[in-house]
């Protein structure tokens, strides 16, 4: 993690919050992870703010788990009255899973008939997996380069942005990210022409073709979201191989690119299976797998599956007051308004700085690719200078991360709820960040 915390270089911290680090790391270990150099202490948290045990208003520029907002009071609400009701599981017949189900269904095409439901987008991901074995006969895998599908031992297996410790499968290929400046001529067909390559190789090796798995906003990549309609191709390869498409919304979607429920609606495409995570409770452990006409049909009959806590009542409370809140707050308009200032805002603040070649994005979904200078005048991935803006934010209470390969892209990601006040607090932090780091 390009902005992790290394307390080799990390500034002398806070009695308080170097006795709660030492704590923290005789408890848990080194697996886990702080962000920033300097690390946040959150005691509270509110729409798109997080407050320090000092009272510190920290902006939140990051977070998409509280997809409505930290602590949204309709979602606390909901599913603090079913805890104080029941909470179960889906082996029972409830009012709360089916109604939720129908709702939730009704956001996508009609083709779309069902949906079951997991506790993470892992669980998700391996779920789609399964089937698409099951209802092709077949095991292969593509995703693109640096992708992230989850942390599950199969999933593991085509998830290459975690890394060399963590090696791929034999029945995974992966192909480049769909990166329009690295293009000469159509991205689409550019695209869908590597998507070919790698299932004939994959029929090659006897593999053939399962599915298909993409992030529609390429977020591990390095998001890449433009020009709309470029997945349609290779969508269209995939489907001529006899594979299935599996949409990743877990990051694009519920309205974050802010032209559509999903991201995969922007390319114009068909998925035969679309997966959900993260924000889809505001932060309750929920997900699930939504799938296309009949797929899942063979393998429900033949496989069954049930999933203790997925689909739990509680988490399902929480989840429909997300779609609730999503259109009661308009939230889609909001997106899209809101992460138009973002990006231009940003675009303009950048326009004479050579180091930031591109700011590329949508809704609020937005990354800022920064650069530094290799022989010859070429552009290299600067990971420090993209360290230096997250913690420079940090600093000024804005809260932001880094994606890409080369850990070079800013990713700014905020709660759905982030509105134009808090867009002009981050552009006022972004400019004095930019400013120093141009000194």
């Amino acid at each position: 993690m390009v902005n992790s915390y290394d307390p080799a270089t990390a500034p002398e911290l806070s009695p308080r919050s170097r006795a709660l680090l030492e704590r923290r790391q005789r408890v848990l270990g080194p697996g886990y992870r702080l962000f920033y150099a300097n690390p946040v202490e959150v005691v509270r948290g509110e729409r798109a703010h997080l407050f320090d045990a000092d009272g510190n208003d920290y902006l939140d520029a990051y977070n998409n788990v509280p997809s409505v907002g930290h602590c949204h009071p309709v979602v606390t609400e909901a599913l603090s009255r079913q805890a104080a009701t029941v909470n179960t599981n889906t082996r029972y017949l409830t009012e709360g899973v089916v109604a939720y189900a129908e709702d939730l269904l009704s956001t996508f095409e009609s083709t779309f008939e069902h949906v079951t439901f997991t506790s993470t987008g892992s669980e998700a991901n391996d779920l789609a997996y399964r089937i698409a074995r099951h209802e092709t006969g077949r095991e292969g895998i593509i995703v693109t380069r640096n992708a992230y599908h989850g942390l599950t031992a199969r999933v593991a297996e085509f998830s290459p942005s975690l890394g060399v410790g963590s090696p791929l499968g034999p029945h995974v290929r992966l192909v480049d990210a769909p990166d329009e400046s690295l293009v000469d001529g159509d991205l689409g067909a550019h695209f869908a022409a590597e998507v070919r390559a790698a299932i004939d190789d994959l029929t090659r090796h006897g593999y053939g073709l399962a599915a298909m798995y993409a992030d529609t906003i390429f977020s591990s990549d390095g998001i890449f979201a433009d020009p709309p309609g470029f997945l349609a191709a290779a969508v269209a390869a995939v489907h001529a191989a006899g594979g299935l498409f599996i949409a990743d919304e877990v990051q694009p979607g519920f309205t974050r690119l802010g032209s559509s429920w999903w991201g995969y609606q922007r390319h114009g495409i068909e998925p035969d299976m679309v997966t959900l995570g993260k924000p889809m409770g505001n932060g309750m452990p929920i997900a699930a797998v939504v799938q296309r006409e009949a797929i899942g049909e063979k393998f429900g009959r033949d496989m069954r599956y049930f999933n203790t806590f997925g689909g739990n009542s509680v988490s399902i409370a929480a989840a429909h007051a997300v779609l609730t809140t999503i259109r009661d707050e308009r939230l889609l308009e909001s997106v899209r308004v809101v992460g138009e200032v973002l990006k231009e805002g940003i675009t303009s603040l950048t326009r004479d700085n050579p180091r930031v070649i591109s700011v590329r994005g949508a809704g609020l979904f937005i990354g800022v690719e920064v650069c530094k200078q290799g022989l010859g005048g070429r552009s290299l991935p600067d990971a420090e200078l993209a360290s230096r803006y997250v913690n420079e934010l940090r600093e000024r209470r804005v809260l932001i991360s880094a994606s890409g390969p080369e850990g070079n892209v800013l990713k700014v990601r905020p709660p759905l709820c982030f509105d134009t006040a808090d867009a002009d607090r981050f552009l006022t932090a972004f400019e004095s960040v930019e400013h120093l780091l141009r000194d």
